[in-house]
């Protein structure tokens, strides 16, 4: 069964703290108030699930303006170098355009560790 994507699914702090438990190498213990935090400041967030499970996730934030803040990507090791990573931020950032945002802000760009390279240039993007 192929990776599908859901646009502001509802999040279960521990399903999605453990997924970047297992994504960062974080401690699998600790449950972050996922649910309020996204509510409260995000545009929208979207998931990758495989066969029911959360499995990849990123969040946009925004100013209420133009400005959107894509943040917080993160892909269960299993099914990372696949695409999924891809998929997410696609989707996200035709959320942030739909939501009228000019520009799409990357946070968390990771190299030498065999991050995205491909995000490096977005890091500060016109979206439209």
């Amino acid at each position: 069964m192929p990776v599908s994507l859901v646009i502001r699914f509802p999040v279960d702090d521990r399903e999605l703290s453990a997924l970047h438990a297992e994504a960062f190498g974080a401690d699998p213990s600790i449950v972050r108030p996922w649910s309020e935090r996204l509510e409260r400041h995000a545009l929208t967030w979207v998931g990758a699930f495989d066969d029911g499970r959360l499995a990849g996730f990123v969040q946009v934030c925004w100013d209420g303006g133009s400005h959107a803040f894509l943040l917080d990507t993160a892909v269960s090791p299993g099914l990372q170098r696949q695409g999924v990573g891809a998929r997410l931020v696609a989707a996200a950032v035709a959320e942030a355009r739909a939501a009228g945002c000019e520009w799409l802000h990357v946070d968390g760009c990771v190299f030498g560790s065999g991050g995205w390279p491909g995000l490096a240039s977005m890091a500060h993007r016109r979206i439209w």
